[in-house]
């Protein structure tokens, strides 16, 4: 074999040696890239006996029966929600409530979808919302994780609206 042929081929040798590896770290890095849904028990975790706090009010998660109570004041025009929250294996948590005002009461189902990538949990509206950080790995003051807490503010507000609402006051 000549000097030349195995200068190529050793080149050739060296060449793969260094882009393989690469390649498979690559690889490696977009596999642990993928994201990967939540399961019913860390969503559990998340919510259960939590109040998520909106800036017009807020929902209750009860851990117990997995009932949902919300209170929201919008502009002026209040309203409650009784209902339940559910939570599967696929990274989604579901409050299914019956939303009352003075005008009536219809039904809703809201449902947001939660994803990991790393120890970093994203979240969206379903079906189509855009994905945003829910959860930074390092929690960051503006994390809407942050807005999940323990007291609950919301449940008596809507037991004192139900009850006006009901007396027609």
């Amino acid at each position: 074999m000549s000097m030349a042929a195995r200068l190529t081929g050793g080149a050739l040798a060296l060449c793969l040696g260094l882009i393989l590896p690469v390649n498979a770290r690559a690889m490696e890095q977009k596999k642990a890239a993928t994201p990967t849904p939540l399961n019913a028990g860390e969503l559990y975790a998340i919510y259960a006996d939590k109040t998520w706090t909106w800036d017009t009010g807020g929902g209750r998660f009860i851990g117990e029966g997995r009932r949902f109570v919300a209170w929201v004041n919008d502009g002026g025009k209040q309203s409650f929600a009784e209902g339940r929250w559910v939570v599967d294996d696929f990274g989604q948590m579901c409050m299914r409530a019956t939303w009352t005002n003075n005008e009536g009461a219809a039904r809703a189902s809201t449902c947001f979808g939660h994803r990991r990538i790393g120890s970093t949990i994203y979240q969206r509206r379903q079906p189509n919302g855009d994905w945003y950080v829910f959860r930074h790995a390092s929690t960051k003051a503006d994390d809407e994780f942050r807005k999940l807490v323990p007291a609950d503010t919301v449940s008596l507000k809507a037991r004192e609206l139900k009850q006006v609402l009901a007396t027609g006051k």
